[in-house]
């Protein structure tokens, strides 16, 4: 069967700031890449996915002036239907800057949490429907930090969905850990965005069984920051050509075969972008495509290294 629309969820990452470490992000951009260009390109994809019928967007504090464009295009556009995620626990500090030393730093603590969420609040208020702690690994002092987790389970309590996104080559650890932890007896997160794609599948046991406890399941990094586009294994463009289109939307179908796997994260840096990934809503592997797509993955901590080694620009 070929994969819905509604299992697409649009990310920001790549358009609201002016550097990311995307492969093949650069040429998609505007030449200058200021606050009113940017915006405006991340206005033109939200109305092309919108018209695709793409309903959820993630944001993250971190990712530039993400939440601040997708609040103008709501307003704007006056879209009710649309679902929104975002992420605290990393703060932007790149100043808008391709060549900043650093453009993102890391802080899990309570301070942090209540500052974010109510950065996230004034932007997009309660149209926020689920607020993830931004790239939990299991060194992670929330583990331990019992006022932070009680901040969690009380906006638990309030109707937004709490849940955590993980990264590095111990996801599967981190997603265990995370799920076990309780507040007054009852769970503190509801749902987890997780990296999988055919180069990175080893949080795949971990996902299907949070999938299998009745928690919500996001996948991100669907096209390995576009590794899968711009280096696609042989296996990859093969089985694309053989369906007449381009590795990503294979890379994207591949995700959409989990059946775990509630929405798969994508983040085009275009129009065009968007269109190629989409094409994967229409496109139908077979089993044996799906295990020829499972010969490719590499070691979880070669992949990590690699990913970490990608240059902001």
């Amino acid at each position: 069967m070929s994969a819905r629309v509604d299992r697409i969820a649009l990310g920001l990452a790549a358009l609201g700031r002016p550097a990311y470490i995307n492969l093949g992000r650069g040429g998609a951009l505007p030449p200058v890449r200021d606050v009113a260009s940017m915006r405006a390109a991340t206005f033109a994809v939200l109305d092309d996915a919108y018209a695709a019928g793409v309903r959820h967007v993630d944001v993250a504090r971190s990712y530039g002036r993400s939440e601040e464009f997708l609040a103008g295009w709501l307003a704007e556009r006056g879209h009710l239907d649309v679902e929104i995620s975002s992420k605290w626990g990393y703060a932007y500090v790149g100043e808008w800057r391709l060549d900043a030393d650093v453009h993102e730093v890391k802080e899990h603590s309570a301070v942090r949490f209540a500052t974010q969420w109510a950065e996230t609040l004034a932007l997009l208020g309660d149209r926020v429907g689920l607020y993830q702690v931004h790239s939990l690994t299991v060194d992670s002092p929330l583990f331990t930090d019992e006022p932070l987790l009680e901040a969690l389970a009380e906006l638990s309590a309030n109707g937004v969905a709490v849940g955590f996104s993980t990264s590095g080559p111990a996801q599967a650890e981190a997603i265990e850990r995370a799920f076990a932890l309780e507040v007054a007896g009852r769970p503190v997160f509801s749902a987890v965005q997780s990296t999988w794609n055919v180069l990175e599948p080893s949080a795949g046991p971990a996902l299907a069984a949070a999938h299998a406890a009745g928690n919500r399941v996001l996948v991100k990094e669907t096209l390995a920051n576009g590794r899968l586009v711009v280096e696609a294994p042989a296996a990859v463009r093969e089985i694309a050509a053989a369906h007449g289109t381009g590795p990503d939307a294979v890379s994207v179908a591949a995700v959409l075969a989990n059946d775990w796997a509630g929405r798969a994260v994508i983040g085009p840096a275009s129009p065009a972008q968007l269109a190629a990934n989409l094409r994967a809503t229409t496109l139908s592997l077979s089993t044996t495509e799906v295990a020829v797509l499972a010969g490719v993955a590499e070691d979880p901590e070669e992949y990590w290294r690699h990913r970490s080694s990608l240059r902001w620009d």
